[in-house]
């Protein structure tokens, strides 16, 4: 019994301290401890030897050390097998799995193209809260209560208290402007804007505007125009055919649409254009006299230009995209095709 002991103890040392390398080593071990000539049958071999009255303490013994054999072969064979079903190990070496690369909206590369173009002739950038009162948003702008300039747009209003609205254009931003830096003014007012309207394919319920304000003594119509025939030129390129129309805002007076030849069809008429040869791309004016009286400005020293287009249609006529649905709807499919501007 002192025999089988001394050998059991050493083969539980050498189980303990067994870590396989790989399937082949486990498979050794299984044949050297587990096999049908292997360790724990010689050890039960051995039990014709021991004396009968120390025979049912040397079954407790060797049974424990076949369990033990075969609770270590057991883990590893169940280690083995999950790696095996995962297949082959990870090479950290190879290269990762290439990701593709993302890009800009096309409302943002446009509206991006805007500003640049403005910034190199002088015009700073101005921002203002989406969120607006109706100072700001109406009534500074020449459109006082019952005016009938504000049924023009049809405005989301934040609670039952009509003065607090979502603004309906990026004027407002001009009109902060106005109140709080000294002349000369020299803006571009880049932002979305909301207007409750029914969504289709020519209207959204929010788009995105960049408007304009140059405020200083000796301003003229000449000067609105000169400013807009380069911006058209760097935007849609040399060649490009510009006209105004006399048109209302109640901010400006004068007030002009600008038109420009149809980028698709070069004049000769297409659906874009509605067979005219033009597309409108933005409004523009001089600024009203009341308006620079309501930030204290004196109409008879200072003069002014506003202009204001929205991002969406400079887009479209840029890109020929004719549905304003897709800029909101992040399909995929659209914003990759513009990967590559």
């Amino acid at each position: 019994m002192a025999s089988l002991q001394e050998q059991i103890q050493q083969f539980e040392q050498e189980i303990n301290s067994f870590v396989p390398a790989n399937i082949a080593e486990l498979e050794d071990y299984r044949i050297r401890f587990l096999g049908a000539k292997g360790i724990v049958k010689q050890l039960f071999g051995e039990m014709k030897s021991v004396p009968a009255e120390e025979r049912k303490e040397a079954g407790q013994v060797l049974n424990g050390f076949k369990m033990l054999a075969e609770s270590k072969y057991e883990s590893f064979k169940s280690l083995q097998e999950t790696t095996a079903a995962k297949g082959p190990a990870i090479d950290n070496t190879l290269p990762g799995t290439p990701m593709p690369i993302g890009t800009r909206h096309p409302l943002r590369v446009v509206e991006n193209k805007i500003i640049s173009i403005f910034e190199r002739i002088g015009f700073s950038v101005a921002t203002g809260p989406e969120i607006e009162d109706d100072w700001h948003n109406f009534t500074s702008l020449n459109m006082p209560e019952h005016h009938p300039a504000r049924d023009m747009q049809d405005t989301f209003y934040v609670s039952s208290d009509p003065a607090w609205v979502l603004r309906t254009h990026t004027s407002s931003a001009q009109a902060r402007i106005l109140e709080s830096q000294p002349l000369p003014i020299r803006v571009i007012c880049p932002g979305r804007v909301y207007r409750n309207e029914t969504i289709s394919a020519r209207a959204h319920c929010f788009f995105h505007q960049c408007e304009g304000l140059y405020v200083d003594k000796n301003v003229s119509f000449a000067d609105l125009k000169q400013t807009l025939y380069y911006f058209v030129t760097e935007m849609f390129g040399e060649g490009t055919q510009v006209r105004f129309r006399p048109s209302y805002f109640p901010f400006t007076e004068p007030s002009a649409e600008m038109d420009i030849s149809c980028t698709v069809c070069g004049g000769s008429g297409c659906n874009l254009c509605k067979h005219t040869g033009w597309v409108e791309i933005l409004g523009c004016g001089m600024v009203h006299p009341n308006m620079l009286r309501n930030f204290g400005i004196d109409p008879e020293v200072y003069t002014g230009f506003a202009f204001g287009m929205g991002v969406e249609r400079i887009t479209q006529v840029k890109y020929q995209v004719n549905d304003l649905r897709l800029y909101s709807q992040n399909d995929v499919r659209f914003l990759r095709q513009f990967q590559s501007i």
